[in-house]
């Protein structure tokens, strides 16, 4: 029982510790833990445990979110990430992806600090054009796979045309050479 105990009272899963910063609680059982990281002036977002199901961020000085940070909590059903300053520019854009397709609903709590021109505006309805000049919405390694694709179809349809092109043209070759030395033979039987 002592033991059974012992394990409701750690704060993570799998080895995982609940960050210092935070509160963690057990939502019972197999169920999962929620994570209390609000009003806590945090400038990065902690290391949660992975079986976080509720995540509270709210009100802490967070103003982006570093790419994947957010991704290997899989069994995430809550985030609450409103009432932090965001810097609304380009690199805000993953981030606001994330959320479209994880939550509509924490993304409409989330409202830009910074620049200027979409103070206060929610996250979720700015477009392309203010969040400011992106100048890659695709990583590079995406632009890089395409370009080596496209390359490389051009390559075999360029080497099956090449293919096609030496089989018609061998097809006539080995044909002329049939005729003639079917008109060879021919006029050696008329000669002997």
């Amino acid at each position: 029982a002592l033991v059974g105990f012992a394990l409701v009272l750690l704060p993570g899963t799998q080895g995982e510790l609940c960050p210092s910063s935070c509160s963690c609680n057990s939502l019972g059982g197999t169920r999962g833990l929620l994570v209390d990281c609000s009003s806590r002036q945090l400038q990065a977002v902690p290391a949660v445990p992975r079986d976080t199901r509720i995540l509270y961020l709210h009100n802490n000085s967070l103003s982006s979110v570093p790419v994947g940070a957010l991704d290997r909590l899989l069994s995430l059903e809550h985030l609450d990430m409103s009432g932090n300053p965001w810097h609304c520019d380009c690199h805000i854009l993953e981030l606001k992806l994330w959320l479209q397709d994880f939550s509509a609903a924490s993304l409409a709590d989330i409202r830009c600090a910074s620049p200027a021109p979409v103070r206060m505006k929610p996250l979720g309805k700015l477009t392309g054009n203010e969040l400011g000049t992106c100048k890659r919405l695709l990583p590079t390694k995406c632009l890089d796979f395409f370009w080596r694709d496209l390359i490389l179809i051009a390559g075999a349809i360029t080497a099956l045309v090449l293919v096609a092109w030496a089989l018609k043209f061998s097809k006539k070759l080995v044909c002329q050479l049939n005729l003639s030395q079917a008109g060879l033979r021919g006029r050696w039987l008329r000669g002997n």
